[in-house]
């Protein structure tokens, strides 16, 4: 079944509608990514659902200097990596169409969580973007909307967005997809030369060695709960010839819970390295922050948190992060 192309949200509107409508918004040049939200988009759906993809290059996230004039433009590609991942529908709107009118006077406002990381190095950006995905929301009317988990504080910020302005919508995170070399799949990354690409894999490197140091650090955690005292634990452990594990079971005993600092720390030397390449790898931020509200964990943190990277390679910016729990319980 072929996906239906439409330009107007009259034209949505009038589209008979069975089951529940699942919405994926993109701004296109699709990748296996999107596919990807499609897909899931349509086993949420259902055979009777109906699933929308959206196309639309919004300017009000693109700052001063930003690529929204070289940002790819390919709608005819678009919409058959979409038709052939399930959906029904593309909608691609008009700039006039979405903001008729000109620009919005009353736009959305990020707050506190918008001006951290991402909202400190692009000013206004999650302003813009939650502007246009609530009108979008509004538009497409749908039950259910998908974003890809590699845009993690896009996410929490529409997730608090229909939380706090109360959307009749159900807000479904998808996990990244990433390519073979374990770079996050990105529309920017056709802009990379082949050399800024090996370089750019730092910041999957970095997640990786930081993901890495956590495991490391809850392995031994969970070993150092096998037995009751530190000194019966450290004498266990000699017995068995197992002296250095049991020098580093005393001291993740005693350490605080979760030990966000040496996954921070492990990370950071990939990145260190990754700076002094050809061409160098220039970083905005490595946060491990509260998917809350995206303020940096303490050393006595438990939970959820993410641990997230930003940087340049030549004209390029990248994003990405990974989930991390901390603080299992004993």
């Amino acid at each position: 079944m072929s996906a239906t192309l439409l330009r107007t949200a009259d034209e949505l509107r009038a589209r008979t509608r069975a089951g529940r409508r699942a919405v994926v918004m993109t701004m296109g040049a699709l990748h296996d990514g999107h596919a990807t939200l499609v897909r899931t988009a349509r086993e949420i759906a259902g055979p009777d659902g109906e699933v929308v993809v959206t196309v639309f290059v919004n300017p009000l996230q693109f700052g001063a200097g930003e690529d929204l004039d070289r940002y790819p433009r390919t709608l005819e590609a678009d919409l058959k990596i979409a038709e052939d991942a399930g959906a029904d529908v593309v909608f691609a709107p008009s700039v006039d169409e979405v903001y008729p009118g000109g620009e919005p006077q009353v736009r959305v406002s990020a707050g506190p969580m918008g001006e951290r990381l991402e909202g400190a190095v692009r000013p206004g950006h999650f302003d813009g973007m939650l502007t246009v995905v609530a009108k979008l929301l509004h538009l497409t009317r749908p039950d259910i909307a998908l974003y890809g988990q590699k845009d993690a504080q896009q996410l929490a910020l529409i997730r608090r967005m229909v939380r706090d302005l109360n959307f009749g919508v159900e807000i479904v995170g998808v996990p990244t997809v990433r390519e073979d070399d374990g770079l996050a799949m990105s529309s920017r990354n056709r802009y990379l030369k082949p050399q800024e690409r090996r370089t750019a894999l730092a910041l999957s490197r970095a997640l990786f060695a930081g993901r890495d140091r956590h495991a490391a650090q809850e392995a031994l955690r969970a070993r150092a709960r096998e037995v009751p005292a530190t000194h019966a634990r450290a004498e266990a452990l000699s017995a068995l010839g197992e002296s250095r594990a049991a020098a580093d079971t005393h001291a993740v005993a005693k350490a605080s819970p979760g030990g966000p600092t040496p996954v921070r720390a492990a990370a950071r030397l990939m990145l260190d390295d990754a700076a002094r390449q050809d061409p160098p790898l220039a970083l905005d931020y490595l946060a491990l922050v509260d998917p809350s509200d995206f303020t940096e964990i303490d050393d006595d943190f438990t939970g959820e948190a993410v641990l997230a990277v930003a940087a340049r390679v030549g004209t390029t910016r990248l994003i990405d992060n990974i989930p991390l729990t901390f603080g299992a319980a004993s």
